[in-house]
């Protein structure tokens, strides 16, 4: 917990300045608010009692409380501007911070979180962290310089009134306390729900065409207006409590007030109060009550900020279970040669392997396919060579190093990998082929675009190049999207390749189109292919058939069709007929 507090706190290190402006500006401020009641009691306790009035004087603390005004008015202008400010370059670190962490966790925590509640953490859980930040510090210093010196000034002007005002308020805070504690499990609860409603949005506006194809729009909004309803359950928690701590310390302010009134009026009666004091007192304790307004502000902020920031901090203390080592090297020149040395691999330790005892030793150039049925660990081998997940038994070879004695991010940049689900980003056609190499010019671009059998059916497009894709690529054909990614592959220029099923969602035509650029992009460099349509490796010289003991057969074509195995199983199941 002491660390977390550090970590809260160091985020105000790149705005002391600002910072420290912010809290001279809150303390003026709050100094100044004292003076007016002492100032009152004066004209109406001296000058006002006086034989003969002098109203020199009166103008002369006329025109020297407008001064105040506009100290005043400047120092909140600081603090209700550039305090926000503040808080929201804090709230910009924290986000960049969250979201580079993000980048560095590996495929294993991404495969057991959900997008909506990820998302939720770095937009409104560190909205209200903004709050905190810029008003937190501010409002406990204005509420201190108030609180005190009210306290010293009340103690002045009458001891006995300033005792009975003040046995109150260790009750009231004693209050404050415990619907402090509960506010603050309830607003964690709320930034939950938030979470689950951010999940289920994203979830369906994602799969809205299937939404939309199996006409279960109103499936949809029933499982919407559920999660709506846990929103509304957790709110109403929150304020409960919230309504009953604001209702007790507005009556405790009130019990202030009138206990002021009540023995302020008896001590007058008895002579050992005059009226300008009594005056005094009750503006005083609106300076009292004003703190405590504040810290009902602050109360509501802190738990707001502090969930958030407990969330936040939920994510960071993640450790991306893939890490570079500190002597990790960077790959100058790779041949191609990448060799599985006795690899198992299982998701976590409560799965079973889906990988087991794998061998391979695969040549610079060589093109290798995996076959197999569904969840024999095809795609999953291929994952461990860029080290998207970690061999959990033996050790992945490029040209005899270790891949987890490379950087991720050099391992990485040597392999181009074409999925069968193709993802393009918002934007045109030239950004989402650069995105391979974006130092890449666009004479590059257009190069790799028709080593891909793309160039064509961009120029028949109205804008070319400059073609809005839509979100994921929408408004482009299956066999268009895959043309852009074999081309964004191309001007990636890697020396190892990975096409996972690359061809397998796509109608006969633009398999064979996607076919061709695969082979051009494959030539001489080493190419591993996890193959659906038998038909599109027949050619291959090396075929490695995947079954749950690990790799059962290897060869070619015929040689496989030969030995009358899994191979000769899964192809004369796939063509019977033709």
């Amino acid at each position: 917990m002491k660390g977390r507090w550090k970590k809260f706190l160091s985020y105000y290190k790149n705005y002391k300045v600002l910072f420290f402006k912010d809290m001279f500006c809150a303390m003026i401020s709050a100094a100044i608010t004292l003076v007016y009641p002492m100032l009152t009691r004066y004209i109406t306790g001296t000058i006002l009692n006086q034989p003969k009035i002098d109203y020199s004087k009166i103008y002369l603390l006329g025109l020297f409380m407008l001064c105040l005004i506009v100290v005043e008015y400047f120092c909140n202008y600081f603090i209700g501007y550039l305090g926000h400010v503040m808080g929201v370059y804090m709230e910009r670190d924290l986000r960049n911070e969250l979201f580079s962490h993000y980048q560095k966790l590996s495929f294993r925590f991404y495969d057991e979180q959900n997008t909506g509640q990820l998302m939720s953490r770095l937009t409104n859980d560190l909205f209200s962290l903004t709050e905190l930040y810029h008003h937190g510090p501010e409002d406990i210093v204005i509420s201190i310089i108030k609180f005190i010196g009210a306290f010293i000034l009340l103690s002045y002007i009458n001891v006995k009134l300033t005792l009975i005002l003040f046995a109150i308020l260790p009750f009231m805070f004693l209050f404050a306390w415990y619907y402090n504690k509960k506010m603050k499990t309830a607003f964690k609860r709320n930034k939950e729900r938030i979470g689950d409603i951010n999940e289920r949005i994203e979830d369906n506006l994602s799969g809205i065409r299937v939404v939309k194809s199996f006409a279960n729009e109103n499936q949809e909004l029933e499982r919407f207006d559920a999660q709506n309803g846990h929103y509304v359950s957790a709110k109403k928690n929150s304020y409960y409590y919230m309504g009953r701590y604001n209702a007790g310390l507005t009556s405790f302010t009130s019990l202030i007030t009138v206990s002021v009134i009540f023995f302020g009026t008896l001590f007058i009666s008895y002579g050992s109060i005059d009226v300008a004091d009594l005056i005094a007192f009750l503006l005083y304790v609106t300076n009292l009550i004003d703190p405590v307004k504040k810290l009902l502000n602050f109360t509501e902020q802190f738990q707001e900020g502090v969930t958030g920031f407990e969330r936040f901090m939920e994510i960071l203390e993640i450790e991306p279970d893939i890490q570079d080592t500190p002597d990790a090297l960077a790959l100058q020149h790779i041949e191609g040669n990448v060799t599985f040395d006795h690899v198992s691999f299982r998701y976590n330790e409560q799965t079973p392997y889906v990988l087991n005892n794998i061998n391979l030793d695969v040549k610079p150039g060589e093109y290798i396919a995996f076959v197999g049925s569904s969840g024999v660990g095809k795609t999953t081998i291929c994952s461990l060579i860029p080290r998207f997940y970690e061999a959990t038994k033996g050790n992945v070879l490029i040209d005899g190093i270790n891949v987890k004695e490379i950087k991720q991010q050099s391992l990485r940049e040597n392999i181009g990998i074409v999925q069968q689900d193709v993802y393009l980003f918002t934007g045109t056609i030239m950004d989402n082929i650069r995105y391979g190499n974006l130092e890449a010019s666009d004479e590059e671009v257009i190069e790799a675009a028709k080593k891909a059998n793309a160039h064509d059916f961009i120029m028949e497009l109205e804008e070319g190049y400059d073609t809005d894709c839509g979100q994921r690529g929408v408004k482009l054909s299956g066999g268009q999207k895959q043309r852009i990614s074999i081309a964004r592959v191309f001007l990636k220029n890697p020396p190892i390749l990975v096409f996972d099923e690359a061809t397998s969602a796509l109608d006969n035509e633009s398999e064979s189109i996607v076919q061709e650029s695969l082979e051009k992009l494959a030539k001489d460099r080493t190419t591993f292919v996890i193959a659906h349509r038998l038909s599109t490796i027949k050619n291959a010289k090396h075929i490695c058939v995947l079954t749950e003991n690990g790799i059962e057969e290897q060869g070619s074509h015929e040689e496989l069709m030969k030995l009358k195995g899994n191979y000769a199983r899964l192809y004369n199941m796939q063509f019977k007929g033709e």
